[in-house]
């Protein structure tokens, strides 16, 4: 049996639930479960529908994009996610979908504004949205650079990985992450959902307001701060 099970069954789990949750069609997304200690991932392999997927046909990566375990090609994004993992050591679940709502707004090259309760819940500030790479980067080890324009733009924004934990990446789509696997699939679902509610939002009223200061507070600190008190002890 592999050394690698664990995570195995955990990418599986979590590809499989990105259909489920309407975030994929056909083979657009992948998701990926990493062990830092070992410093590998496991991820989806490349083209196979999910119908098709096994715990078995996981993908064991090590955090330089070189294949250490599996007959199947990984995933197109494994450079992508080998990027995040290695520079930002406190994730251990990346996904990467082209969820419809949530790419129009990459396709737009907008950040996603916090109208709402629902989007402060999880986040204090706009969704970022990173510009597309200039034409050296696509032109060159793609998947890569990918990684970096991620990397790059949250380093230009001031912003932490540990707090904001999804991105859009210009006229691409959507990367979400997470301390575990399960809270990346997590962040890919709530950004969908926040990323359809604004579009009917400007549909609604081109000019509506964003959420006021005192409420984005009060609602993300209920979840997350010191004193919050949402959910069960």
């Amino acid at each position: 049996m592999s050394n690698y099970q664990e995570i195995k069954q955990a990418a599986y789990e979590n590809n499989m639930q990105l259909p489920q949750l309407g975030l994929v069609l056909f083979t657009f997304g992948n998701a990926s479960v990493a062990d830092a200690d070992a410093g590998v991932f496991a991820i989806k392999p490349s083209g196979v529908a999910y119908e098709d997927l096994t715990p078995e046909k996981m993908v064991i990566v090590d955090f330089d994009g070189n294949v250490v375990e599996g007959a199947l090609r990984p995933s197109s994004d494994t450079k992508t996610h080998a990027v995040l993992y290695k520079h930002w050591p406190k994730i251990g679940g990346v996904v990467h979908t082209h969820s419809t709502y949530a790419t129009a707004w990459a396709q737009s090259q907008r950040d996603i504004p916090i109208f709402g309760t629902t989007h402060a819940d999880h986040l204090t500030i706009d969704v970022p949205c990173a510009p597309p790479m200039d034409d050296e980067r696509i032109t060159g080890n793609y998947e890569y650079e990918t990684g970096f324009q991620i990397l790059n733009h949250f380093e230009e924004h001031h912003l932490n990985y540990e707090e904001v934990e999804m991105v859009l990446v210009g006229n691409h789509a959507p990367f979400t992450w997470g301390k575990t696997g399960e809270k990346a699939v997590y962040n890919s679902a709530v950004l969908e959902y926040v990323a359809k509610m604004a579009l009917l939002t400007e549909q609604i009223n081109p000019n509506a307001p964003r959420l006021k200061d005192s409420l984005v507070k009060k609602h993300f600190e209920r979840k997350h701060g010191p004193d919050s008190y949402y959910g069960q002890r």
